[in-house]
């Protein structure tokens, strides 16, 4: 009798055991995967800003070339970004942060030698805006970082590194826009430049 109490109770702990080691797998891998929808969310309002800037650089484009001269890769440029951004990926985001800040900086450098489109209320306006949809691609990475950040940290803890290894998840990738990661991509040269702005050819 006392052989069949104790063949219970093992029986009886080993499936509390798999019971509570189902029921941490299941929270771990929700856990992730909520992580995940968040991201990608995140990822695509990042995505609609990013487009949004680019279709408010063109219209400054627009706006600015009765002033200066205007070369047709520039539109060329920014049309390429605009088609990339709407699959891009961490990585591609970084690199077309880089590219649309360079091509916006040049403008805003041929908008200052220009006293008529420093007055201009529709230039003016448009880099207002444009400015004003940066402060919201911030917001967005900040956000999709904080995501990131918490999915890596239960990859690379114990013992929840188990459950993604069993399930196959992977790092997930920051979005990197701080200088170092410019520096990378070629858009710093030294400490002490700013981004480097493509050639736009002004006269």
């Amino acid at each position: 009798m006392e052989i069949q109490l104790h063949g219970s109770a093992a029986i009886l702990t080993a499936f509390l055991l798999l019971l509570s080691s189902a029921v941490y797998f299941i929270s771990i891998y929700n856990r992730l995967q909520r992580l995940r929808h968040g991201a990608e969310a995140t990822l695509s309002q990042m995505r609609v800003a990013m487009k949004k800037r680019l279709d408010m650089i063109e219209q400054l484009v627009d706006s600015v070339k009765s002033y200066a001269r205007f070369e047709r890769e520039v539109l060329e440029r920014i049309s390429g970004m605009r088609s990339r951004v709407a699959s891009a990926d961490p990585i591609e985001l970084t690199r077309i942060e880089g590219e649309s800040k360079g091509v916006f900086g040049n403008l805003v450098a041929v908008a200052e030698g220009y006293p008529q489109l420093r007055t201009s209320e529709t230039v003016m306006m448009t880099m207002d805006a444009i400015k004003g949809v940066e402060d919201e691609i911030s917001r967005h990475r900040y956000t999709y970082n904080n995501i990131v950040q918490n999915f890596n940290t239960i990859l690379d803890s114990f013992p929840s590194k188990y459950v993604t290894y069993l399930v196959k998840f992977g790092r997930m990738d920051y979005l990197n826009f701080e200088e170092d990661e410019l520096r990378r991509l070629g858009y710093l040269t030294t400490e002490e430049e700013g981004p480097k702005r493509p050639e736009v050819g002004w006269d």
